[in-house]
């Protein structure tokens, strides 16, 4: 059933599903249940199907992955040979964020991230981008849950993380200093797709008592935004 989606065709109805699938619709309805339940797939508020965030962990075991990844690791090449600092690349999945790449910088400061973990939205940069681009239900729920302290600079006051997010996406970026590790600082940009909302996160991390994120910022930026022209095309089916 998975391969009844193509670039072209990222969210099918239940019909449209069972018949690329050539399977009756009370078959394709207990399977597509199935994949939903473990996370292969996701059902939308308009009830057509989309493949979910779980293939993404599954994908990090293999060489190569798809669709983002692979649109992505030019621009993430690019910014790390410009900096030589840890790079990453990650996507929101309900109150949670999932690594779809990293770039460790040889020399740059350790990093809890791996590829395909998970991580909470409101202390990482990545987080707080994807965070600050939710859906208004979504921000709610995220700050209405226990938010883990990691140091004792992670903002875990609901209402000073809604001016962080509002003033995320006023400048475009969002900085995490500390909220990590205390000795980690990131910078972190949005990647939007085709019809223009967020779909990803870029991220640079750095030291925190070496760090500029005025400068490093435009960085962030244009490789968020060359991100976002590659991918809108996939995104729309063109």
């Amino acid at each position: 059933m998975l391969e009844a989606f193509t670039p072209a065709t990222p969210d099918l109805s239940l019909s449209e599903l069972a018949r690329r699938a050539g399977v009756s619709l009370p078959t394709a309805h207990r399977r597509a249940a199935e994949l939903v339940a473990w996370g292969a797939l996701e059902r939308g508020a308009d009830g057509r199907y989309r493949i979910g965030l779980r293939l993404w962990e599954v994908a990090a075991l293999a060489p190569r992955g798809l669709g983002l990844r692979d649109v992505a690791m030019p621009f993430l090449e690019d910014l790390y040979e410009v900096t030589h600092e840890n790079v990453q690349l990650a996507v929101r999945e309900g109150l949670e964020l999932v690594f779809v790449e990293r770039i460790a910088g040889r020399h740059a400061v350790p990093v809890l991230t791996r590829v395909g973990g998970r991580f909470a939205l409101h202390a990482t940069g990545v987080g707080l981008v994807l965070l600050a681009h939710a859906p208004a239900e979504v921000q709610e729920q995220a700050l209405a849950a226990p938010l883990h302290a990691y140091t004792p600079k992670t903002i875990t006051d609901p209402d000073r993380l809604r001016e962080l997010l509002a003033a995320v996406r006023r400048n475009g970026y969002a900085v995490s200093d500390g909220q990590v590790t205390l000795d980690a600082l990131s910078v972190a940009a949005p990647i939007r797709g085709a019809d223009g909302a967020v779909v990803a996160a870029v991220s640079l991390v750095v030291r925190a008592d070496t760090a500029e994120p005025i400068a490093l910022a435009p960085l962030v930026q244009a490789a968020a935004r060359g991100i976002s022209r590659m991918l809108a095309p996939r995104l729309d089916g063109r």
